[in-house]
């Protein structure tokens, strides 16, 4: 999908290369996207919309391109090296990808005179060159939503205050559960390799990294002259469906731990230990050790430290298997 989405983009260049200037009939948009299902998706997205009728135009500025195809692709994001890149395509096939994926988009209409909306557009031109449009995704820092939102900034002369609060002061770790779903599978991997740092409260511009923080920002800021900087909009609210008590992270670590607590009081009785389950145990132990100890040292994502989660099952485990040998 990204190849495709680039040689559009290619042939969508071609075609304006010839009126590199946008007319008065024109507008910028803020599009917000709401969470998909796969993982990487349900923290929503944001891209930038660009129409002209005098011109005919109507595309879509996307920060958000990358491919699993690319050679290396988990090891890189395992790392914290993952190189995303800016492409552009046509309002309809965007729209179309989205509506596949039975996704909603927001849209809110800026209110920028010519001079910054062309300014704008120059400075997307120039970000979309193959020289300029990669660049090293990092989840809180610089992402598909934190670009358009510099971008503006930008073109605004950092004249941008906005009213909106929201979850002020809560902490990254507190986003990435709203976002991953209190209580879900990933809400526990996750927590294995977030430590400290996650915690730290997140204030401002900060929350900024999330589409949906980003959309209701854009909605109640304004300009230095007190006008609104959203002209019109048509806003669409997250919702995160919650996990089912019986597919929780919390439900499998009870299960996990009444199975161990049954197993340590069956091997007293036959007084033997089934041995297999503590070796797949500590190999899986193993594993989970080397993986952090390469992601604390040698990751560059920012809020990779030790977690308290990750000793929660080896605690189970050990306190449970205490009842083979309890007298």
């Amino acid at each position: 999908m990204k190849r495709f989405g680039y040689i559009i983009g290619l042939l969508l260049i071609t075609v304006m290369s010839g009126a590199q200037e946008l007319s008065e009939n024109s507008r910028i948009s803020l599009l917000t996207c709401t969470p998909g299902e796969e993982l990487y998706a349900r923290y929503g997205h944001t891209a930038i919309r660009v129409v002209d009728t005098t011109q005919q135009w109507d595309v879509v500025f996307n920060y958000g391109l990358f491919s699993f195809e690319d050679r290396g692709f988990y090891w890189h994001f395992v790392q914290g090296q993952t190189w995303y890149e800016l492409g552009l395509e046509s309002y309809d096939a965007f729209m179309r990808e989205y509506r596949y994926a039975h996704r909603a988009v927001a849209e809110q209409v800026l209110n920028l005179d010519y001079a910054q909306r062309q300014q704008l557009w120059t400075a997307l031109l120039e970000n979309l060159q193959p020289e300029n449009c990669k660049y090293l995704y990092n989840f809180v820092f610089d992402n598909c939503a934190t670009r358009p939102y510099h971008m503006l900034k930008h073109v605004l002369a950092d004249t941008i205050v906005s009213t909106y609060k929201g979850w002020e002061g809560a902490s990254y770790r507190d986003f990435i559960h709203h976002y991953t779903r209190h209580g879900s599978w990933a809400e526990f991997g996750i927590d294995l390799i977030f430590g400290y740092k996650a915690d730290q409260p997140v204030l401002g511009e900060g929350r900024l990294f999330l589409p949906e923080e980003l959309m209701n920002y854009i909605s109640e800021s304004y300009l230095s002259d007190g006008q609104r900087l959203v002209e019109t909009e048509r806003l669409t609210p997250f919702v995160i469906e919650p996990v089912p008590w019986w597919r929780s992270w919390y439900f499998g670590i009870a299960v996990f731990g009444l199975v161990m607590i049954w197993l340590g009081f069956y091997d007293r009785r036959r007084g033997q230990r089934t041995r297999w389950v503590d070796i797949t145990l500590y190999v899986l132990y193993g594993l989970m050790a080397a993986l952090l100890i390469f992601l604390i040292f040698f990751s560059i994502h920012p809020l990779v430290s030790l977690g308290w989660r990750v000793f929660l099952i080896p605690f189970i485990h050990l306190c449970t298997r205490y009842i083979y040998i309890w007298r």
